[in-house]
């Protein structure tokens, strides 16, 4: 053990980047160990039983796993320089909001993007995995252990509703994204202002170790949007990193609680690509747990590793999708409607305003009938709501 925290990660892993982003930016020291660390193995497997990442080892010995928890337990546990929360009602919502679209409505890109091209980058990707699972075997070892991953990896590419007939429209659904962050920073360093909220480092996982850095998308993004590459820059520097800026505050939001007009097209983007989703994942479990008749603390599932139980169907940009059902992006939702439900009467109208005006109103209110909670570790079901 070491007085520094430990960051169990892989460079190509989504979540790992959004843990990163924020150890970084809050100038916390810290070491980035893969999970074939010793570390890893004699102090996290037997406690998480799966080797899953990002996890952070805290300098006590306690662990914090899954990105949200992560930057929420250093949020409560330390002295943190840059609270990724903001103080007013709209911008602490629509952060949620946007942490919520990258984390989940921004996973069919990223998983697209890195597996349908990969003859383009499968060099890359390959020696990215391999780093992380024998780094010091010769290379036509390592090329062999990563396929194992890489295999499993591309098998959820299906799963996802990414197929011939909606990869199309996720490469329309990319290049407007790109538009509409390209259109925001433009004129401001962060989300809201000049300092990274939580939607920032939402939007940061998919955006930096899939889409920013695999060669494919990296190249797209760099042309289409430099802003935006700028952005994935600035979200991995220890410092503000916002130069070009010079009416921008460093480390602060916006005063008055003010949402940039340039946040409303990306919300009525997620409105657009991820609402219908949310919606029929709702519908789904409520279903669910009426014929399975689970009750309060059961696990969401058997085994920790698998979290889907089922597959939903919805309309994405006019085509049909069937995507798995995973509970976990409810959890990821309450934190949106909790956050809304908390508010105060005038608070709440202002926020219903402005995601009225995004056409994202209806995720405010978007319930399960049960709801999903995370102990020790893994998602369990809630109580009814």
């Amino acid at each position: 053990m070491t007085d520094e925290i430990i960051l169990y990660g892989m460079s190509v892993s989504l979540y790992t980047g959004k843990a990163r982003s924020y150890l970084r930016k809050q100038r916390l020291p810290y070491i980035e160990r893969p999970p074939i660390d010793p570390g890893f193995q004699t102090r996290v497997l037997p406690k998480l039983k799966r080797v899953i990442v990002p996890v952070v080892e805290l300098p006590d010995g306690s662990l914090l796993q899954d990105s949200t928890d992560i930057i929420d337990g250093l949020e409560a546990r330390l002295p943190i320089a840059l609270p990724c929360y903001p103080q007013g009602s709209k911008q602490r919502v629509a952060a949620l909001a946007l942490e919520l679209f990258g984390d989940e409505g921004l996973l069919r890109l990223a998983m697209h993007y890195r597996w349908s091209y990969l003859a383009e980058q499968e060099r890359f990707i390959r020696r990215e995995f391999a780093a992380f699972m024998a780094p010091t075997a010769p290379i036509d070892e390592q090329d062999r252990l990563a396929a194992l991953p890489m295999g499993q990896m591309q098998t959820y590419v299906p799963k996802l509703g990414i197929t011939p007939q909606s990869a199309p429209v996720i490469e329309d659904a990319f290049f407007e994204l790109l538009d509409r962050l390209e259109a925001h920073f433009l004129r401001h360093p962060f989300l809201f202002g000049g300092r990274p909220s939580i939607g920032d480092y939402g939007l940061i996982g998919p955006l930096y170790a899939h889409l920013g850095r695999d060669p494919y998308p990296a190249g797209i993004l760099r042309r289409q949007a430099p802003r935006t590459a700028r952005w994935i820059e600035r979200m991995n520097a220890p410092n503000a990193d916002m130069a070009e800026y010079p009416d921008a505050t460093p480390d602060a939001f916006l005063t008055g609680d003010a949402v940039p007009d340039t946040i409303l097209p990306l919300m009525n983007l997620m409105a657009r690509d991820h609402l219908p989703e949310l919606r029929a994942l709702v519908d789904f479990v409520d279903r669910w747990v009426v014929e399975t008749g689970v009750v309060e603390g059961d696990p969401i599932s058997p085994k920790p590793a698998r979290r889907a139980i089922g597959s939903i169907r919805f309309t994405y940009r006019g085509i049909e999708i069937e995507s798995w059902a995973v509970p976990y992006t409810l959890w990821m939702l309450q934190r949106v409607t909790d956050a809304y439900s908390a508010l105060t009467v005038s608070d709440r109208t202002a926020v219903h305003a402005l995601f009225e005006a995004a056409g994202l109103a209806d995720l405010l209110t978007l319930k399960a009938a049960r709801r999903v909670e995370r102990r020790g570790h893994i998602e369990v079901w809630g109580a009814v709501t």
